[in-house]
C-alpha cells in the first residue's frame, strides 16, 4: 500500500470510532446538562441527584456511542425508546412539565420518583438490546459479504 493510499484509507478505518466517540460525548454533555446531573447555569434541579444517576448517564452515553458507531440500519426505534426512557429516569421528576401535568406534584414524588431507577435500568436494557441487535446485523453482514465490509 502506498503512502497516498494509506492517507486516504485512514479516515475510512477511524470514521466509525470517531462518530461513536462524538455521539457518546454529545449525549453525555447534553443529557447531563439538561437533567442537571451537575450544577450548571442553564438548568436548576429541584430534587437531589442520586448516587446511581451519574454512572447511569455514563452507561447511556457509552451505549449510544456504540450504537452510533456500528454501521447498520437495525434497531433505531428501540435505541430511541431506550434512550428516552433512560433520560426520563435520570431527569429531575419535578422539572419535567409533562410529567407534572400527568401526575401532579404530590403523586409525582410519591409514585414516580421511586420508580426512576427502574426506568433508567429499563432504558439501559432496551438500548443494550438495540446495540446487540445492530452489532449482530453488522457482524452477519460482514460474514455473508466479506468483500463489501472490507471496502
Amino acid at each position: 500500500m502506498s503512502v497516498k493510499e494509506s492517507i486516504w484509507f485512514w479516515p475510512q478505518v477511524w470514521h466509525p470510532f470517531l462518530r461513536g466517540w462524538l455521539g457518546a460525548v454529545l449525549v453525555f454533555a447534553s443529557m447531563g446538562t439538561v437533567s442537571a446531573v451537575w450544577a450548571n447555569p442553564l438548568f436548576v434541579r429541584m430534587t437531589p441527584v442520586g448516587a446511581w444517576e451519574f454512572p447511569s448517564l455514563v452507561l447511556l452515553a457509552a451505549l449510544t456511542g456504540t450504537f452510533v458507531a456500528l454501521p447498520s440500519a437495525c434497531g433505531l426505534r428501540r435505541a430511541a425508546a431506550g434512550g428516552t426512557v433512560g433520560f426520563v429516569g435520570i431527569a429531575c421528576p419535578t422539572c419535567n412539565k409533562i410529567l407534572m401535568l400527568i401526575f401532579g406534584g404530590e403523586a409525582l414524588m410519591i409514585w414516580f420518583d421511586p420508580m426512576r431507577p427502574y426506568l433508567t435500568v429499563g432504558g439501559i436494557v432496551v438500548l443494550s438490546i438495540a446495540v446487540w441487535r445492530r452489532w449482530r446485523s453488522f457482524h452477519t453482514r460482514r460474514i455473508n459479504f466479506p468483500n463489501e465490509a472490507s471496502q
